[in-house]
């Protein structure tokens, strides 16, 4: 899962995003509001949090330009602003959640968890019955995959697997973020489960002489589409 972070306080900025990290998730960071509204407008992110106010621009300022270009990326305020009047205005700006300063650790981690869960579960009610890239379709709803002439039975972990490869065709998924989007944190799988997960599905999305669509990134991860 990919984050961006964009607040001035270097002495928050720093470790959050080191606990981030640790937690699987892949994190930008952004100084000023000029350039994470620059970070933002390029969408690809599972997670936006904000603070309120920045230098150049305000966080407000980003969600609302965020939600008018039409993405529904989930936002929060991490903010010293707790009137009732400012987490409406928040909220009407488009944002999810929002967060007062000083914070715990534990509650901003969780609540990181629920604003993904959420944003998880709305984009897979959103898909359509079937997905496509190259010439293989995938249907979501009954864990079946097509390629010319031939029918693909998938498991219900495969068929996770594979919708998440195709939202992000293209793009480099590292272990951890695949790890993360897979399983919950008390599943945690031996480190062979995902090595294992993937190598079952190429046998059953990649006959011999089909165009190869999940491609090795040696020490990193995964990019799936017809070009490495």
């Amino acid at each position: 899962m990919q984050i961006l972070l964009v607040d001035d306080e270097v002495e928050l900025t720093a470790p959050l995003s080191l606990v981030l990290k640790r937690e699987g998730y892949s994190v930008d960071i952004a100084y000023d509001g000029a350039t994470g509204s620059e970070l933002a407008a390029k969408s690809g992110y599972d997670l936006l949090i904000l603070d309120w106010m920045l230098p150049y621009k305000t966080g407000l300022e980003i969600c609302q330009q965020v939600r008018r270009a039409g993405q529904a990326t989930p936002v929060l305020f991490l903010t010293a602003k707790d009137t009732i009047d400012d987490r409406v205005q928040g909220l009407d700006a488009g944002a999810d959640d929002y967060l007062v300063k000083p914070f715990e650790l534990r509650e901003l981690l969780a609540r990181v968890r629920a604003l993904l869960r959420r944003s998880t579960s709305d984009s897979a009610t959103a898909l359509s019955q079937r997905l496509k890239v190259a010439d293989l379709e995938l249907d979501f709803e009954n864990q079946l995959g097509y390629r010319p002439g031939r029918t693909i039975e998938l498991s219900e972990k495969e068929t996770q697997l594979l919708v998440y490869l195709i939202e992000n065709s293209g793009q480099l998924l590292t272990h951890a973020q695949i790890y993360q989007h897979l399983w919950s944190e008390g599943e945690q799988p031996s480190s062979n489960v995902l090595a294992a997960l993937i190598r079952l599905l190429r046998r059953k999305i990649e006959a011999p002489g089909e165009t190869q669509l999940i491609h090795t990134v040696y020490g990193k991860g995964y990019r799936f589409g017809e070009n490495s």
